[in-house]
C-alpha cells in the first residue's frame, strides 16, 4: 500500500511530532528522561532518516532497506569535510538504540524560506528553463548547451519553499533578497557555491560527478549564524552520476533512485501518473538496485564500506 501513514517508533524521552516524506522528527518530553535532555542539549530535536522512499509526490512501498542509515552517515561524513566553511546542526550521535545509526540530535534552527541551490552541470529544472529562455533563474548562459552540460563555472539558482504537497519554485537572486534581506541573501549565496566548490572537488577525486545539489541554512537562535541544517549532499538533495559514464547530449546514470523512477514510468508498472490511483508496490528487484546504488554512493564518496 503506497502513502500510508509511517509507523514511528516510540522513543523513551521523545516525542514524535512530525513526519515528511523520508523523515521523523521528535523533541524531549515532559517525563525525567526528556527533560535531561534539555537540560544536556538545549532547544533540540531527533531527526530520523527512515527507509522510506518517495517519487512523484507518492511514498512508495516497501522501503529501501537501509537508505536511513546511508542518508544520516554520508551527511555525518559531509559535515565533517565542510566543517570549515559553515558549521552545522548536529549536536550528538547518541541517540536510542532504536534509531542508532540513522538518527542525530540537532540544534533546532530557525530555517531560511529558501532551497539554496548550486548547480555545475546543467539538467533537470535547470535545463527545462534553458531551453525556454536561454537562462536559469535570470542567469545567462552560453548558447549550445544541452543535457548534462558542465557550467563555466558553478551558479546560484535558488527555489522558494512550496507548502506541504507542492513543488519548490525557482526565482531569481532578487527574490531572495526580497524574502531575506540583502546582506543574507549574498551569504546563503556565498556559502552554497563554497560547498558546492568544496564538495564537486571531493566528489572528482573519487570518481564521482556532482551535478548539483540543494541545501538548506537557518539561524542559529544563540549564536544568531546561519548554519547548514537538514541533510547534505546525499543521493536525495543532489545530484551524483559516475565520473567514467558521463556523457553530455541525455540524461546520465545516477546515483540515486532513478531505478524507482523509471520503473513506476514504464509499462511495466501498470501505472498512470497523471491518475488518482497511487502507485503500486515496487518489484524487489527494483528495491535491492535501488539499495545497491545508495551503497555505491556513500562508498565511493568515503572510501569506506558501510556495514547494514
Amino acid at each position: 500500500m503506497t502513502d500510508a501513514t509511517p509507523t514511528v517508533p516510540v522513543l523513551p524521552g521523545w516525542r514524535h511530532v512530525y513526519s515528511g516524506k523520508v523523515r521523523d522528527l521528535y523533541e524531549p518530553d515532559d517525563s525525567v528522561a526528556g527533560v535531561a535532555l534539555r537540560d544536556r542539549h538545549g532547544d533540540v530535536v531527533l531527526v530520523i532518516a527512515s527507509d522510506r522512499v518517495s517519487a512523484y509526490d507518492h511514498v512508495l512501498s516497501p522501503g529501501i532497506p537501509g537508505k536511513g542509515v546511508v542518508l544520516t552517515q554520508l551527511s555525518l561524513w559531509w559535515f565533517e569535510q565542510l566543517a570549515d566553511l559553515v558549521p552545522n546542526h548536529v549536536v550528538t550521535t547518541d541517540v536510542p538504540e532504536a534509531v542508532a545509526g540513522r538518527a542525530m540530535v540537532c540544534r533546532r534552527l530557525d530555517m531560511v524560506p529558501v532551497e539554496c541551490v548550486a548547480r555545475g552541470y546543467l539538467t533537470g529544472s535547470g535545463l527545462a528553463e534553458y531551453r525556454e529562455t536561454g537562462e536559469v533563474t535570470g542567469i545567462r548562459l552560453p548558447a549550445g548547451l544541452v543535457d548534462g552540460s558542465r557550467l563555466p563555472e558553478p551558479i546560484f539558482t535558488p527555489a522558494r519553499k512550496a507548502e506541504l504537497g507542492e513543488h519548490d519554485e525557482n526565482v531569481r537572486f532578487s527574490a531572495v533578497v526580497d524574502l531575506v534581506g540583502p546582506e543574507t541573501a549574498e551569504r546563503l549565496r556565498d556559502l552554497t557555491l563554497a560547498v558546492y566548490g568544496r564538495a564537486e572537488q571531493v566528489a572528482r577525486e573519487r570518481g564521482v560527478v556532482l551535478a548539483d545539489t540543494k541545501l538548506e541554512f537557518g539561524t542559529d537562535p544563540d549564536t544568531g549564524e546561519l548554519t547548514l541544517g537538514d541533510e547534505v549532499l546525499t543521493p536525495d538533495s543532489s545530484r551524483f552520476w559516475p565520473a567514467d559514464q558521463w556523457e553530455p547530449g541525455h540524461a546520465q546514470p545516477s546515483f540515486d533512485k532513478q531505478f524507482v523512477r523509471d520503473w513506476l514510468t514504464s509499462a511495466a508498472s501498470g501505472w498512470d501518473r497523471a491518475g488518482d490511483v497511487p502507485p503500486p508496490a515496487l518489484p524487489q528487484d527494483v528495491v535491492e538496485r535501488t539499495r545497491d546504488r545508495y551503497l555505491e554512493a556513500y562508498e565511493r564518496l568515503t572510501g569506506r564500506p558501510l556495514a547494514l
